[in-house]
């Protein structure tokens, strides 16, 4: 079997606190492979972007990995120095932001920073390294990238901004984008545009992207396979058609449920009943039971991973039908 581009093996990230530890991945396992688009969901707290900066090596005290594996294309990453970090991150995966300023420096003119970008990981020109970026400029959709890369980030709008971002992400042609809900506060219209653009990036290059996000909507156009994570865990993997027409783990298909365009007109939106555990005291067994509607004694106990016949894997003792 070919090795697959990103591997994790129980991941396990916490962070250490005056009010206990917060475990905020507990134990997850996912694989990416080359070309493959994995949309990541779930509510807020969820672990999703704490998954994305264990990845990139970006977990800062008090937080730190505390167990499990990450490797790409076969290396491990966890336990590598800061040096092979920094030749790690943009060279071979790149971040990409919900916020375009944590990318960009607003002092700094974008030629600047993105010529930087190229020439930290390759020794080239710095007319080559312009010339570079003007074309990815270009291939993100900004218009007359020779006259707007002189520009300073304050004078690009919300969305050229996060153009720009994912313009630098792209300079050195990654094996992996980490897109961690870039577009969640951009217009639909900007949205839709960037979205189609990342998925002829992927086609065209045979690069990888994890899409990090709470939006189905977002997911059910973009990605091939999904991972739904819950209090830290990822309870439903499986192709996105097949989750999202039939999902098999009742939060999941309370997430679907809430979306607002499953409601009728003037009844009160659907949500899932209680609210999250704390990270710090997750409850006995299964996290999901004190919401579920299928718990029962049996709840008391972690459920195992259970790989369905259809291949599609669920963290629970009474998962949906299949369709």
């Amino acid at each position: 079997m070919t090795t697959p581009l990103l591997e994790i093996q129980n991941l396990q990230t916490n962070f250490y606190t005056r009010a206990g530890v917060v475990k905020a991945v507990n134990g997850i396992s996912l694989t990416i492979n080359k070309g493959e688009v994995v949309g990541i969901v779930g509510e807020s707290g969820s672990g999703k972007s704490v998954t994305g900066f264990s990845i990139m090596g970006l977990v800062d005290p008090p937080g730190r990995v505390a167990g499990g594996s990450i490797k790409f294309k076969g290396r491990e990453l966890v336990g590598q120095s800061e040096a092979e970090w920094r030749s790690f991150r943009g060279n071979e995966v790149a971040m990409i932001f919900q916020d375009p300023m944590m990318t960009l420096n607003p002092v700094l003119r974008i030629d600047t920073q993105m010529i930087e970008a190229i020439r930290a990981h390759e020794k080239v020109s710095k007319s080559e390294a312009r010339r570079r970026c003007v074309e990815t400029l270009a291939m993100v959709g900004i218009p007359s990238p020779e006259e707007r890369i002189k520009a300073y980030p304050h004078q690009f709008s919300g969305g050229m901004r996060q153009r720009v971002a994912i313009a630098t992400g792209l300079l050195n042609s990654p094996d992996l984008i980490i897109a961690d809900e870039p577009t969640t506060a951009l217009d639909v219209t900007i949205q839709a545009q960037i979205l189609s653009e990342m998925q002829k990036l992927c086609k065209k290059t045979n690069m990888a992207l994890m899409w990090i996000t709470h939006d189905l909507t977002v997911i059910a156009g973009l990605a091939h396979r999904v991972a739904v994570m819950y209090a830290g865990s990822i309870i439903e993997e499986g192709p996105v058609r097949d989750v999202l027409d039939a999902p098999l783990h009742p939060y999941t298909e309370g997430l679907i449920g809430s979306v607002p365009s499953r409601n009728k007109r003037g009844e009160l939106l659907y949500q899932i009943p209680g609210m999250t555990p704390s990270m710090i005291d997750l409850p006995e067994g299964c996290s999901f039971r004190m919401r579920c509607p299928r718990s029962s004694d049996e709840c008391l106990e972690v459920p195992p991973v259970t790989i369905m016949d259809d291949g599609r894997k669920v963290c629970c003792f009474h998962p949906g039908k299949q369709s």
